[in-house]
């Protein structure tokens, strides 16, 4: 029988543990990644479709047109590209209609964020959420409660006129893409800063329980 004792290497666990986070990390990026193409591929998609329909004599047929297209490709692709799906995916491309702010928002928002804020029908109000729940890192169940306490409607900023509140968002939007690179979910502080700013005592600078 062997006693000889176990061999102990020096530093093992904290080697195992940098290891361990490093694979969770990438794990984490690059289930983000995906998140993010998929989104994006769906505007994509609803894109394609919308101007489809918009266009010369489809938009007589557009709708006997979309519903085979959805049977055909949920029966190539499954049930995430089936009628509702599809239906949902061209309302996003009317609901953010500009692909490079969709990319912007990409960083930080999922695609049930935005399944979230397309029922919003002002596009003042629905960029308001957009921006402040990718520039605060909110979660999905951060956004419904904000919406659903008419946050928006509280804050100085939406007393503005239409063009100082869009004003106000495009510098939001702008500070947020200056920020640090790619990255997990969190408050950017710079547009955070201006936000609280141009909000007013009712607005995002006051937390509310999660």
């Amino acid at each position: 029988m062997d006693d000889t004792p176990p061999l102990t290497l020096p530093h093992t666990h904290d080697l195992l543990a940098d290891i361990r986070a490093l694979i969770s990390t990438a794990r984490a990026g690059m289930v983000r990644t995906v998140n993010a193409e998929l989104t994006l591929l769906y505007w994509r998609i609803g894109r394609r479709i919308h101007v489809d329909q918009m266009g010369g004599r489809r938009a007589r047929y557009g709708e006997v047109l979309f519903k085979r297209i959805a049977r055909i490709l949920s029966a190539e692709f499954g049930g995430s590209f089936g009628e509702k799906s599809l239906r949902r995916m061209v309302q996003f491309s009317i609901a953010f209609a500009d692909e490079q702010i969709v990319v912007s928002l990409l960083r930080q928002l999922s695609w049930t964020h935005f399944i979230a804020l397309i029922p919003l029908s002002d596009p003042l109000k629905r960029d308001f959420y957009a921006q402040m729940a990718s520039t605060e890192g909110w979660s999905v169940r951060m956004l419904r409660q904000r919406i659903d306490s008419m946050l928006y409607e509280r804050t100085a900023l939406s007393s503005q006129p239409e063009q100082t509140i869009a004003n106000e968002l495009s510098a939001l939007r702008r500070n947020q893409q200056l920020s640090p690179g790619p990255g997990p979910a969190r408050p950017v502080r710079t547009g955070f800063s201006r936000a609280e700013g141009m909000l007013g005592r009712a607005g995002a600078g006051r937390r509310h329980p999660a």
